[in-house]
């Protein structure tokens, strides 16, 4: 009998199984776009780094916004991670730790809503200013959607290496908090400073 259940559990088991996937070939032309993108340096091997080939299966554009988008949060989120531990926290009630994840944890839920509402109003700002013809990535021709210091050149070589080094400083954020995360729950995992 209880072979019998193990083997009709074992027969259900292949309806929910995936089914083969065929590789979509770069004919889609995703993968042309990648010579010409900013981001190819002596840390990637001189060619665009894209290790699963993700480019055979969705925009160049949209991953270089994902990318773009999760590394300035990245880099918010690093001056986040150290700040508290370097200068202390705020005058608060519900957080009374300064260590990120246990204070992600603590924060009160009112607060994650005006954080995600927050978010969505960030969002729905950029996508009308791209809507205007203003670019939040830097992209080749159209305008920055926030220049407040004036920052942006109107040489295109020096523009190439301003999108350089924040998609270098985006990456290694990245990286950073990827590495501390790791360190809060496999303490040791990473040589992370005690400061931090």
């Amino acid at each position: 009998m209880k072979s019998i259940a193990a083997l009709t559990v074992l027969g259900s088991a292949a309806a929910f199984s995936p089914a083969p996937v065929s590789r979509v070939g770069s004919s889609i032309g995703y993968a042309a776009e990648l010579d010409t993108m900013t981001g190819i340096g002596p840390e990637t091997g001189n060619k665009v780094f894209d290790p699963l080939g993700l480019s055979d299966y969705v925009p160049t554009d949209w991953a270089r916004r994902a990318e773009l988008s999760n590394g300035r949060s990245a880099m918010l989120a690093t001056v986040g991670w150290a700040w508290p531990k370097l200068f202390g926290t705020f005058d608060s009630q519900d957080v009374t730790t300064t260590d990120p994840i246990d204070a992600i944890l603590q924060a009160d839920p009112q607060w994650w809503a005006q954080f995600i509402i927050l978010c969505g109003v960030f969002e729905t700002w950029k996508y009308k200013q791209e809507l205007d013809g203003k670019s939040f990535i830097g992209g080749a021709g159209a305008e920055p959607a926030v220049d407040y210091l004036k920052l942006w050149p109107d040489d295109p070589k020096a523009q190439t290496n301003l999108r350089n080094k924040e998609l270098k400083n985006a990456r290694l954020a990245m990286l950073g908090v990827a590495g501390w995360t790791a360190n809060h729950f496999l303490p040791g995992a990473c040589p992370v400073p005690d400061f931090v």
